[in-house]
């Protein structure tokens, strides 16, 4: 397997095709590794299943997008995939999405296997190069990028015979609207064990924290790399220098005197409304209990003669 690919595809995916194979895989492995009796519960030393689909999308020009995937029957006797349910497949989203087209497949593992070209080499009547998806489901806290990998095949000559082989291709995450939107109802979804509002508080706050501190981490790369170019120890590449220089103008400019000003006044107004809001409580506190004091005062004059407090 090559390291990259030459054929300067620009890929971009979208979180559903991740979120997808992931539900997929975590189906299939609670459905056949459940703990047994005679297990006592322990699945650790089982290997994990292997899930298989296609992925879809759009091509235009040497833009690949990839929308959206549906899970596909494999056939572990033949090592196929089952060709009627993918045709079948195909039929019904083409009738509510004619516009996507069969791109690919993915399946799940730590890296690509030599049986991944026979099923990859089974779809290119379908779409003459098809792409492959492979998401790695092992747990890395070390690992700071997504699991993911895209694999395009290209011919190469091995010991003077032309073989394909899976080469790895870069990809970047393309979001729309709804699935913005779709991940931020999902994130501020009560959780199903009862939690308080501390509690979502408290995750969503440690995952800016995990955000912030990527982004420090990644910005410190970029000033090591910089002052290696200055030192003359890495070469000037003036393409990297006006991508560097891009990014730190959508920085926010902390120290400067126009940033100072915004935050105050959006801190005095943070403050204005939570000092607001404490007097409308307040004062509906106080007419509620002006509300009982009359009631029970008016009882009580009804027999004694007296008017009303308020």
């Amino acid at each position: 397997m090559a390291s990259s690919s030459s054929s300067n595809l620009t890929f971009k995916l979208h979180p559903l095709v991740i979120v997808n194979i992931s539900d997929h895989f975590t189906r299939v492995r609670s459905q056949s590794l459940g703990p047994s009796p005679q297990s006592n519960g322990d699945t650790t030393s089982l290997p994990a299943p292997r899930v298989f689909g296609c992925v879809i999308g759009v091509q235009r020009g040497r833009m690949v997008e990839i929308f959206n995937s549906f899970e596909l029957l494999f056939d572990e006797s033949t090592q196929s995939l089952d060709r009627a349910f993918l045709l079948k497949k195909q039929e019904l989203y083409k009738k509510v999405f004619p516009n996507f087209y069969i791109l690919g497949w993915y399946s799940t593992g730590s890296d690509a296997q030599e049986s991944d070209m026979i099923i990859h080499k089974s779809l290119m009547d379908i779409n003459e190069s098809p792409v492959f998806i492979l998401l790695n489901p092992s747990i890395n806290h070390a690992q700071k990028d997504l699991p993911v990998t895209i694999f395009e095949s290209e011919l190469h000559i091995i010991d003077a015979i032309p073989q394909l082989i899976f080469v790895r291709s870069s990809y970047s995450i393309e979001t729309v609207e709804a699935e913005r939107i779709s991940v931020d109802h999902v994130a501020h979804l009560k959780p199903s064990d009862g939690g308080s509002a501390a509690t979502q508080l408290a995750a969503h706050l440690t995952g800016i924290h995990s955000a912030i501190k990527m982004l420090n981490s990644r910005i410190r790369v970029l000033h090591h790399y910089l002052l290696a170019m200055e030192k003359g120890e890495m070469p000037c590449e003036n393409s990297l220098l006006r991508q560097v220089s891009s990014l730190l103008r959508r920085l926010p400019a902390v120290e400067s005197l126009k940033f100072q000003d915004d935050f105050l006044m959006d801190y005095n107004d943070t403050l204005l409304v939570s000092y607001l809001a404490m007097f409308t409580n307040c004062s509906s506190t106080m007419n509620e209990l002006v509300d009982k004091f009359n009631t029970a005062y008016d009882r009580h004059s009804r027999r004694g003669g007296r008017s009303a407090f308020i």
